[in-house]
């Protein structure tokens, strides 16, 4: 997988997890969840787009590390963390 994969692939999960948040309840604790899953699942995309243009790779990898971070955050906020 090359790097514009991943960034077409990124943008295909934010996506989905926007429309994941549409499908919520408008309750108080629905729009708690669900701002926090936007905040995560489109961070995901726009921190590896950061990575790719990191100056070294200490930066690359730090960047990684936050992409990462919020890629478990997301699944935490779903449940689909095990």
């Amino acid at each position: 997988m090359d790097e514009d994969e991943l960034k077409r692939r990124t943008k295909r999960f934010a996506l989905r997890v926007i429309k994941l948040v549409a499908a919520l309840p408008k309750t108080v604790e629905g729009r708690t969840i669900g701002n926090q899953l936007v905040r995560a699942g489109t961070s995901v995309g726009a921190n590896y787009r950061a990575a790719c243009r990191a100056r070294s790779k200490a930066e690359f990898i730090a960047r990684l590390g936050v992409v990462e971070e919020e890629a478990k955050r997301k699944r935490i906020l779903d449940g689909t963390d095990n």
